[in-house]
């Protein structure tokens, strides 16, 4: 009964974004990367980014279900985000919460999951599932016998390895997960068997990135470089911003996360009541959590969703013994969902018209979106210019030198291939590339003339034809 109720409030939360192709520019570009390795392409060579290579695997394999791609990928999410929801309030029911308790942690995951930019397909929306049955499987540990603890451990680092290769962050609450079991075997056992399980566990978390490695190796030398330089030194090259707008960014988050945040303070005070051994493994999850999420640095929303599964587990305990505060917390939810989701833009039918446009003024070569939405390539069905084709990398100031490219090099090969149609923007930015912006500006100027806008967000989206080129009449007007 529990999994039915937690799956139809997944729906009815999610279901008013099932079809948009513009939740946000992340998961358009693991879709287009994911529908292109269906095609043969490969992550890092032929389309780069620097997120693992599981993530795209994923996202091919949620195209590779028959029917639209968009809103596979969807629902997919859905199912788990749902299936999260349920291992949070199986959670809260081993840290003492009471029924109600453990359903309202459930519901106030999937809520706080859609207002933290957790709407599509972001990559803790997934791995978020692999986590918390590592965790899941660790609330245990109090309870197992040492033999236990080690095939309790081996499944929770192979889940935790799993989540790595979906976002690298998941190692820091892996991390914790599996020193756990290492502290409880060493309490339990001899110290020979946790010396001796350790390296066992520590090789079962890494096995799915040395798969991926080795298939990168079988490709040659460059391509493991490829991978290497993007999956890890291109991390640690990457610029940061500014801090004031850092700052704000973490007061925001702050404030959206304040009443589980209170729920957690209640449920710290009576650390120590009952279940103390299982509170005391939740808290330090929650601990490491927070870890990874201040190791990233950049604060946008959705890098809080990993904190949203230790903290809805132990806000159970709250939300099943205080009935005001279960009440309070999930109408304010809803209420900031509401909210939220009256002032969001309806952008989907504009990016729709945006990739009509491009398939029909296209024919004969590939389009740029320079700054716009890369589900536009999808949409139109059109091929990619260049292998950064994820706007940020070339056109803003936070992705420059850390792409292992010459960002006004890129743009100009890209551009002597004169593509046919450009989409750009009206957007005003303190972060453009002074590299590349220059070169855009003067190609649009001299050899394209705009054709057709859409309003997006708080800007709007325009595409520009090349001037040799006659409008397609089927395109739509603006």
């Amino acid at each position: 009964m529990l999994p039915a109720l937690l799956l139809a409030a997944a729906i009815a939360i999610r279901a008013i974004d099932f079809g948009n192709p513009v939740i946000h520019v992340d998961e358009q570009y693991y879709l287009l990367v994911g529908q292109r390795m269906l095609d043969g392409a490969v992550p890092y060579l032929d389309l780069w980014d620097r997120k693992p290579w599981g993530l795209f695997a994923l996202y091919a394999a949620a195209a590779a279900i028959p029917g639209d791609d968009i809103l596979g990928y969807q629902l997919l999410a859905t199912l788990f985000a749902a299936a999260t929801a349920w291992i949070v309030a199986s959670g809260a029911r081993t840290l003492g919460a009471s029924r109600g308790g453990a359903l309202a942690a459930g519901v106030a995951y999937l809520l706080w999951l859609s207002l933290l930019g957790g709407r599509g397909g972001q990559a803790p929306v997934f791995y978020n599932l692999l986590i918390a049955l590592a965790a899941r499987l660790t609330l245990r540990l109090p309870s197992l016998s040492p033999r236990a603890i080690v095939a309790n451990g081996l499944a929770a680092c192979l889940l935790g390895g799993l989540a790595i290769q979906l976002k690298p962050v998941a190692a820091v609450e892996a991390a914790f997960l599996g020193a756990a079991h290492l502290w409880y075997l060493a309490r339990t056992s001899d110290r020979r068997r946790a010396i001796a399980a350790a390296p066992l566990w520590i090789a079962v978390g890494l096995l799915p990135t040395l798969a991926v490695m080795a298939g990168y190796r079988a490709l040659g030398a460059d391509a493991l470089g490829a991978w290497w330089f993007a999956n890890v030194t291109s991390i640690l090259l990457r610029p940061g911003y500014p801090p004031g707008e850092l700052a704000m960014r973490l007061l925001g988050i702050a404030a959206e996360l304040s009443p589980l945040l209170l729920c957690a303070a209640i449920g710290w005070r009576r650390r120590n009541v009952r279940m103390v051994r299982e509170r005391q493994l939740a808290f330090g999850w929650l601990a490491a959590a927070l870890v990874g999420f201040f190791s990233i640095g950049t604060f946008f929303d959705h890098y809080a969703l990993p904190l949203l599964v230790p903290l809805a587990t132990i806000a159970g305990i709250a939300l099943g013994r205080i009935p005001r505060v279960m009440v309070g917390t999930l109408v304010l939810g809803a209420l900031l969902a509401i909210v939220e989701r009256a002032v969001v833009p309806a952008d989907a039918a504009g990016a729709r018209a945006v990739a009509a446009v491009v398939r029909a003024n296209s024919a004969g070569g590939c389009p740029y979106v320079f700054i716009g939405d890369t589900i536009t390539y999808s949409l139109a069905d059109a091929c990619v210019p260049t292998p950064y084709a994820f706007p940020n990398f070339i056109a803003y100031t936070t992705e420059q030198a850390s792409t292992g490219i010459d960002e006004a090099a890129e743009l100009r090969r890209i551009l002597a291939g004169r593509p046919p149609v450009i989409v750009a923007s009206t957007r005003s930015l303190r972060i453009w590339n002074p590299a590349t912006l220059p070169v855009i500006r003067q190609a649009l100027a001299r050899d394209y003339r705009p054709i057709f806008s859409v309003p997006r967000s708080g800007w709007r989206t325009v595409v520009f034809l090349r001037r040799d080129r006659a409008l397609s009449r089927s395109a739509p007007r603006s």
